[in-house]
């Protein structure tokens, strides 16, 4: 008999898998093997410093930022007293996954099929991948972190079959030194019609590799041909391909993340990706350490009622920062002047710097409030064509 059942190790899974095997409950996680997401892999430093990530696991550290128009207007920012890190998924994951076994969590390949119950309790049926056997593996509780399209979401939490979603396309390719418009030490993020007409496109150095994508949530694009269009912008047309991936993002955090009884979300799962930036590593990991507080209050307490604590604790520190993306994707993302206006907004040293202050700390900037007012009136008169957008 298992505390907690942890269906998918991706950061989210793993994470929360960790924090309760170190809290000395008993806890198995199921995982697919082989699975990578498809991901720019940007991870910031409060993320490396909140989850003990050792630098081994940094493939490179990035100090700029360049934002791409419609118009192929160029906008580079640089990240001051910082920087992004980048993680490739096949490792980090992996390396989640061994820290999580090694506090104590047992570890189970396969493929999730359903919970069941009995008198008996709560049964986690899953296909293992060795012998091809349906197993179950009984438990009190089951910490769904099974990624966007969630079974564990679907079958179980009202809500969890209508969370909206882009689809995310990469390809991690052999990367070289600086050629063309490709920079190892710069994030592009390419905000274009042309590529993706409702998200945005990335180039994002990986160290010896690089993740070259774009996300869409409209049926009919051609993300691969998007994708190549991309690497031959940017030069990297003739480098060896290393793998392809695909996969739905999740738009925004369900409403419920419980059943009210023996599940609660995490992750994907509970669509905890932020708008606009589709920034998910972080905020994936956060929520399973919010889940893992939850499940631990719970079995402490009794209180089935206490894996409410999940969503509240997670919006209590960031409802604001997702309210603020999602505004903005809301006003900028509709078309390629909107887009032209945010990348000409991004001139401004202010949204700059509070961006990434932002961004690295991951909490909003209250510190300068005449730099506030200026950046919202200049965003009202973007909004309204008040400034013409090749206006600086």
């Amino acid at each position: 008999m298992y505390d907690v059942v942890v269906i998918g190790a991706g950061p989210s899974g793993a994470t929360a898998a960790e924090d309760l095997a170190r809290s000395g409950k008993r806890v198995a996680m199921l995982d697919r093997d082989g699975r990578i997401k498809p991901c720019g892999g940007a991870v910031p430093p409060r993320l490396i410093e909140d989850f003990d990530i050792p630098d081994s696991q940094i493939v490179a550290k990035i100090d700029t930022a360049r934002m791409i128009s419609p118009t192929q207007r160029r906008v580079d920012i640089p990240i001051e007293n910082g920087f992004v890190g980048m993680v490739d998924r096949e490792h980090f994951d992996e390396f989640l996954r061994v820290r999580a076994k090694d506090a104590g969590a047992h570890r189970y390949t396969g493929t999730f099929l359903r919970i069941e119950r009995n008198a008996g309790g709560t049964k986690v049926v899953f296909r293992d991948k060795i012998s091809g056997n349906t197993q179950e593996l009984e438990t009190k509780l089951v910490i769904g972190a099974d990624g966007a399209r969630s079974k564990v979401a679907q079958q179980e939490v009202p809500g969890g079959d209508k969370i909206p979603y882009v689809i995310a396309y990469h390809e991690i390719i052999e990367a070289p030194g600086q050629v063309g418009e490709y920079d190892p030490k710069r994030c592009d993020v390419i905000y274009d019609g042309a590529i993706s007409p409702d998200f945005y496109g990335w180039v994002f150095p990986h160290g010896k590799s690089a993740s070259v994508g774009m996300g869409t949530g409209i049926d009919g694009i051609d993300l691969k041909e998007a994708t190549a269009a991309l690497r031959s912008a940017s030069g990297l047309a003739d480098c060896k391909t290393i793998r392809k991936e695909g996969a739905p993002i999740p738009l925004r955090p369900m409403d419920r993340w419980d059943n009210g009884s023996d599940v609660v979300l995490a992750g994907d799962a509970a669509g905890v990706v932020a708008p606009s930036s589709g920034e998910g590593i972080y905020y994936a990991m956060v929520g399973g350490r919010v889940a893992a507080t939850a499940a631990a209050a719970c079995l402490e307490s009794g209180r089935v009622k206490d894996l409410q604590l999940a969503r509240k604790l997670f919006m209590r520190e960031h409802k604001g920062v997702f309210k603020v993306l999602g505004a903005m994707q809301n006003a900028y993302y509709r078309s390629d002047e909107r887009r032209e206006r945010f990348v000409s907004l991004c001139h401004d040293i202010d949204v700059q710097r509070l961006t990434f202050e932002a961004y690295m700390n991951k909490r909003l900037v209250k510190a300068r409030p005449l730099a506030h007012l200026k950046i919202g009136l200049k965003n009202l008169a973007h909004l309204t064509r008040l400034v013409s957008e090749t206006r600086v």
